[in-house]
């Protein structure tokens, strides 16, 4: 694992909301902005678009939005973490809200990225999970409660501070990100501003008029809401 992923940054995770060509352009947009405000980007990239956008891009850091912990051999509908890095991710998102895992298949599917040197990032729905999660030492954890995901409500930024501290008590090291419900650059800097390393964003991308562009007022905003508290 070359690459290692600084704060303040970002994750654009388009999930089935856009196919195909959509899914690279907006990945190209990521990568633009990437640059143009020095804010390392994740892209949660569906699986079929993994080879393309990693290879139509050397900035933003390509994640796979799930894996399982299975071995090379069987396992006909499964996914193998070798395939995803082998297609060119250097992560993986774990335990969404949508594909949640248990505590014991969490801990070895998040052993056996650190095996191949996927970074990981994984999903949190509470204070007392994200902290639980944090002794497994995953590249970082992202406290989004669940019922807030693609509502446009963002959390308080008690919890921001809080989700924060837990997870640091535990190890210091470990990237804290706070999600859910993050619908403009306004909400971004909110959260940037509160004491987050990082946010992102799905359904308030994707659903933008136009979406490029909200992706480069979001990172704006994260690059604009670092740079005055630091």
């Amino acid at each position: 694992m070359d690459r290692k992923i600084r704060a303040p940054f970002f994750e654009i995770g388009p999930k089935s909301y856009l196919v195909g060509d959509e899914v690279l352009e907006l990945a190209l947009a990521a990568e633009r902005a990437s640059g143009k405000y020095g804010v390392d980007i994740i892209y949660t990239c569906p699986y079929t678009e993994i080879r393309r956008v990693a290879d139509a891009t050397q900035r933003i850091f390509v994640f796979a939005p799930h894996m399982d912990a299975l071995e090379r051999g069987r396992g006909l509908a499964d996914i193998l973490p070798e395939a995803i890095k082998a297609a060119g991710a250097v992560g993986v998102m774990l335990n969404h809200c949508e594909r949640p895992l248990g505590v014991s298949v969490l801990r070895r599917t998040i052993e056996r990225a650190k095996d191949l040197g996927l970074m990981t990032a994984v999903c949190a729905d509470s204070i007392s999970e994200a902290s639980a999660i944090a002794h497994f030492r995953p590249t970082l954890i992202v406290t989004e409660p669940t019922e807030l995901v693609g509502t446009g409500k963002t959390s308080g930024m008690e919890y921001v501070s809080a989700s924060i501290e837990a997870v640091k008590s535990v190890d210091k090291d470990i990237l804290v990100l706070q999600g859910a419900g993050i619908s403009s650059g306004e909400d971004v800097y909110k959260v940037i501003r509160a004491g987050a390393e990082a946010t992102g964003s799905s359904s308030g991308i994707v659903k933008a008029p136009d979406p490029a562009a909200m992706v480069d007022e979001m990172i704006c905003a994260v690059r604009r809401a670092w740079d005055e508290i630091h």
